[in-house]
């Protein structure tokens, strides 16, 4: 067979190679983790428990750099363990598995003091959101996983797993939060949604900006002994955290809300008392009109005095795409309608557009499953549970990264890109360089971003050129 149509060029293989190593661009991801303090952190999270040979909290990291480079299961560390030249003692299967086994309450709490301390720091070098309305999505997901796991439950979609309800931010891709529920736990949990907002604002660098409303008693100066800053914070999510509970607790820690709201019998009363005129077109992203798509505010159509003071309620309706699910109101009327519950101030179309932009949260949820959040891989919920902050923790890690040291496409890359590119690329191990493959179209990149993260945090480094 010619060489003009083989798979590969004809050569001899031989197994006498040294100091090579497939998986060199991890030491980016590492150096990362080093330089925002998620090692030091795990480290002193786990300072209490007795260690021979491997320190528990510099194990879990390791197993969050397995998890950002796609591990899926605890095995999966033979990737860093198999290169002991780069990444140094790895702990066995069985010695990670049992580092889970010996965490309690304490050291998940400094679990998650380490990573939302990383965070600030990361956000302090240069990764903080830029959007002066800071933006915290809610969503569940479904995990499928074997009926014989503590707290598998069968789920709405007729499958068995976990429900578990995530917090983050999307123009980061970072997680602010996740709680780790049975598969039966409702999408409209409102407990949940008020327990993780909780979560979210004590691991913020900042607190809510107190908002201006007519009912002084319904505001929270907060602890004044807190010497965070302030910043603006928008709760978004689907219809799913539209409860009375929910957006009571938003307003009672200084956050707007902005939820989907269930097109209802007095929902569609008051749309067939809306004139044609009163209707005005809907935004894309770019600010310019929606095709097919107009918006209208039904505030004063429909009774909402159960909901915050200020409470708004604007509906878009749409032309339906081919196979779109209509209710039979839609289908009489032509029109698809989804309506938004919010208690933000601005013209009905910016704030429409505002909430439809929380799609962008499957783009995260996404990212956590490609980090080991789509396979939870022990029977004891505690394990999975600390799991999920591993998962949190590797999926935070590459949105520092790329925030802090790439540029371009890059910056918004998924998983599957950036291991592909930076995260899998041959190197040689000398005593003290890591010389990368020369020939690879993203070394250079790779380079540039190191350089560039020593510039901003200097971690202990490899030398590159």
């Amino acid at each position: 067979m010619g060489d003009d149509i083989s798979l590969v060029r004809s050569r001899k293989v031989t197994g006498t190679g040294e100091g090579l190593v497939s998986h060199a661009g991890l030491v980016w991801l590492a150096e990362v983790a080093d330089g925002v303090g998620l090692t030091e952190g795990f480290v002193d999270a786990t300072s209490e428990l007795e260690w021979r040979k491997h320190r528990p909290g510099r194990s879990l990291a390791q197993l969050v750099l397995a998890l950002a480079d796609g591990a899926d299961c605890v095995s999966d560390l033979a990737g860093l363990r198999d290169q002991q030249a780069l990444f140094g003692t790895v702990p066995s299967h069985p010695t990670a598995w049992r580092t889970f086994d010996r965490l309690g309450p304490s050291e998940l709490r400094g679990i998650d003091a380490a990573i939302n301390a990383a965070r600030s720091k990361a956000w302090a070098a240069g990764a903080a959101p830029t959007d002066e309305l800071f933006i915290a999505d809610f969503d569940a997901t479904i995990v499928r996983t074997r009926a014989d796991k503590q707290d598998a439950r069968p789920t709405y979609k007729r499958t068995y797993g976990h429900h578990p309800l995530v917090a983050m931010n999307v123009e980061t891709h970072e997680i602010l939060a996740m709680t780790l529920r049975p598969g039966n736990a409702g999408s409209n949990t409102a407990a949940d949604h008020v327990v993780l907002l909780d979560e979210v604002l004590t691991g913020l660098p900042f607190k809510p900006t107190p908002l201006e409303i007519t009912d002084a008693d319904n505001t929270d100066e907060g602890d004044s002994g807190d010497e965070r800053g302030l910043r603006a914070v928008l709760v978004r999510s689907d219809a799913a955290g539209a409860t009375h509970w929910f957006a009571e607790h938003c307003r009672t820690t200084q956050c707007r809300f902005s939820f989907g709201y269930q097109i209802a019998g007095t929902v569609r009363d008051a749309l067939l008392l809306v004139d044609e005129d009163d209707w005005t077109p809907a935004l894309n992203s770019n600010g310019k009109p929606r095709a097919n798509a107009q918006i209208v505010e039904l505030t004063h159509l429909v009774e909402l005095g159960t909901w915050p003071e200020g409470t708004r309620l604007i509906v878009r309706r749409e032309q339906p795409h081919p196979g779109a699910q209509l209710s039979l109101f839609d289908s009489v009327n032509g029109y698809r309608h989804q309506a938004v519950i919010t208690d933000q101030t601005g013209t009905p179309a910016a704030l429409e557009l505002r909430h439809r932009q929380r799609a962008r949260a499957e783009q995260v949820i996404r990212d956590a499953k490609a980090c080991g959040l789509d396979n939870l891989p022990f029977d004891c919920v505690v394990n999975n549970t600390i799991w999920t902050k591993l998962v949190t923790a590797a999926v935070n890690l590459l949105a520092w990264a790329k925030r802090l040291t790439l540029t371009g496409a890059l910056r918004r890359a998924t998983p599957k890109t950036i291991r592909y590119r930076l995260l899998h690329i041959a190197g040689r191990v000398n005593t003290r360089r890591l010389d990368l493959d020369r020939h690879w179209p993203w070394t250079t990149t790779l380079t540039a971003a190191l350089d560039q993260l020593h510039t901003l945090l200097r971690p202990p480094t490899v030398t590159t050129s």
